[in-house]
């Protein structure tokens, strides 16, 4: 294990101008042969968003938000991961990993990694935001193997080298993944779970009885495995294959991205603005990760349906608590959850918010991590 070094964005100018070049010089094609985005996204719609990002978008700005963050880099099992880390003034504070997945990255917790840290609420932790391996500005593998199980064994060692033995884990997408795997590997590790939401199959043996809301969970489920699910299967197997569009064309990127934010949030309810999404896109764009990020998919997303059985035993016994959003998918009930976390203490179901709660609803997820943890720790 390596020595934390400090880290700061630092993108040269050229860089900033190959990408308005780019922007600019896009080659579009025709409209869909629909108004709505059952095709994929409008035209009229990427094309405002680029021209946007090419012409009014200020990423200095951001770079300076992020540098106003402690940050760090850290060699772990021979790749450098970046991560936030914002210590509370409270030294016995609790110490907390949070981990983003696909297509998000910390950019997401910039707006909660304060709020959270504030000993002036409570409980606070001392908040630890890593890359993915991969994304952002961790290192990206040049060797297979870095799926959730070895991304978790990495967040041990990670948070070890920052002193701390025991922590808490809060993960949403492969973060929830990569949390549960924490827990599974090291137990006596971790303090509890914060999982938005859990991952847990929906229960056969119930499906006599379903509440409403479990029926509208199935009908999501299947729906979503016939329209939603083109991206993962891409991905899955051939990241390489999107990855060269993805890397070379930033409004392939802007399409291949936004398109889930649109279809995975609160649309209606959100606070993230354009710039908000552009600031996730950059951090795709800049160190050019659009191949190495859909590599997780091809090394751990069969794996993680396995887990999404109705038959799993792959339990976990360390103390949890999990949120489901609305306009989350999956969203599994209750029921569901505790045949798979044997120890679900807290669980909550918001009024509004979706799959990237932090960057949608800051002060509601802030809420809800403080409550989650405040119930796993009574």
């Amino acid at each position: 294990m390596g020595q934390s070094v400090p880290f700061r964005v630092e993108i040269a100018d050229e860089v900033l101008d190959d990408l308005r070049r780019r922007l600019r010089a896009t080659r579009w094609p025709e409209a869909a042969t629909v108004p709505d985005w059952s095709q994929g996204v409008p035209l009229d719609w990427v094309r405002d968003l680029c021209g946007y990002w090419a012409d009014g978008y200020d990423w200095r700005a951001t770079e300076t938000r992020l540098n106003a963050l402690p940050q760090y880099r850290m060699k772990i099992d021979g790749l450098r991961i970046h991560y936030l880390h914002v210590r509370c003034a409270d030294p016995d504070a609790l110490p907390l990993v949070m981990t983003h997945g696909w297509p998000g990255s910390v950019v997401e917790f910039l707006k909660v990694a304060g709020p959270l840290s504030d000993p002036a609420e409570g409980p606070a932790f001392h908040v630890v935001c890593p890359s993915l391996p991969g994304y952002g500005f961790s290192d990206r593998p040049a060797e297979p193997g870095w799926g959730v199980e070895r991304t978790a064994r990495a967040w041990v060692e990670l948070m070890a080298g920052l002193g701390y033995e025991r922590f808490a884990a809060q993960g949403h997408d492969w973060g929830t993944s990569v949390s549960t795997a924490i827990a599974q590997q090291h137990p006596d590790r971790v303090i509890g779970l914060h999982l938005v939401p859990p991952l847990a199959a929906p229960d056969p043996a119930g499906f006599d009885d379903l509440t409403d809301a479990e029926r509208r969970s199935l009908a999501d489920l299947e729906r979503a495995g016939a329209v939603e699910d083109g991206y993962s299967l891409e991905q899955s197997t051939r990241p390489q294959t999107i990855g060269y569009g993805l890397v070379d064309s930033p409004a392939a990127l802007c399409a291949w991205i936004v398109e889930k934010f649109r279809a995975w949030t609160d649309w209606e309810h959100r606070t993230f603005t354009r710039d908000d999404l552009l600031d996730n896109l950059m951090l795709y764009w800049l160190p050019a990760t659009g191949a190495s990020s859909a590599r997780m998919y091809w090394e751990s997303f069969k794996d993680v349906q396995r887990r999404f059985t109705a038959g799993t035993t792959d339990v976990v016994t360390v103390p949890t608590g999990g949120t489901v959003f609305p306009k989350e998918i999956p969203r599994p009930s209750r029921r569901w959850a505790a045949r798979r976390f044997t120890d679900l203490r807290y669980w909550s179901e918001p009024d509004r918010g979706g799959h990237f709660a932090a960057f949608e609803q800051p002060d509601l997820f802030v809420a809800e991590v403080r409550a989650c943890f405040r119930a796993l720790l009574a």
